[in-house]
């Protein structure tokens, strides 16, 4: 089996359901609760990583991580996985600069979308997710629509998720407005699907609060890990 590496802390509530969830995605394919897969948990400091975004500092962000990953490989990890959306701006970089492979949150999520062969989706996450296009480039390279809320939205959108989810607060007033910018998003930009583009989302947004598909890119980024746990070496 392979051993896998999480860059977490990005944020705590959202590192917490990636170890729940590849532990229970791992015994559910082993069919045994008697049997836990082997994995590190590299917790680092979100602000941190939220301060070098603000201050466009990339180069600083993706040494940041490079760091981080390198302390996994030096226990002895397979491969790594960041346990978050946002950082992903820097994923290439990071890559590009580690000694094992990594798993990237954004092409899995653009994967599944093919799967259900969509032609314009909604995204939705943190402010540096929604604003820059390092999450939209795979579908735009693959003649994809991507669609984000308006100026006025995301900031609501980033504010809450900073100040709310990623303390672990589910406020109900706040569910009922991200539920109201998709339901506009549906009506007005006509997306056929929404991915929950930050890790924290699926906290508040349920499956069966919209009409449309969801993407927990979580879940899809948690099944792909369980999956290369499996791989053969």
């Amino acid at each position: 089996m392979n051993k896998v590496g999480i860059v977490g802390g990005l944020g705590p509530e959202s590192t917490v359901d990636y170890y729940q969830s590849i532990i229970s995605k791992y015994q559910e394919r082993i069919g045994s609760q008697e049997v836990l897969p082997e994995l590190f948990i590299n917790s680092i400091n979100m602000y941190k990583v939220f301060e070098l975004i603000t201050n466009d500092d990339l180069s600083g962000l993706a040494d940041y991580l490079i760091e981080a990953v390198n302390k996994l490989e030096a226990v002895g990890v397979d491969f790594a996985i960041i346990s978050a959306n946002t950082p992903h701006i820097v994923f290439d970089q990071v890559q590009q600069k580690v000694g094992i492979p990594m798993i990237s949150i954004v092409e899995e999520t653009y994967k599944t979308t093919l799967q259900l062969g969509l032609d314009k989706v909604g995204l939705i996450g943190t402010k540096f997710t929604m604003e820059n296009d390092f999450f939209k480039q795979p579908f735009l390279s693959g003649n994809k629509d991507i669609v984000v809320p308006t100026d006025l939205e995301q900031i609501y959108i980033h504010e809450t998720i900073v100040a709310e989810l990623e303390n672990g607060i589910v406020n109900e007033e706040t569910k009922q407005k991200y539920l109201g910018i998709i339901e506009r998003m549906i009506k007005e930009d006509g997306i056929k699907g929404i991915i929950l583009g930050c890790t924290e989302l699926p906290m508040i947004i349920k499956e069966e609060d919209l009409i449309i598909p969801q993407f927990n890119t979580t879940e899809i980024h948690v099944n792909k890990i369980v999956d290369t746990i499996f791989q053969k070496k």
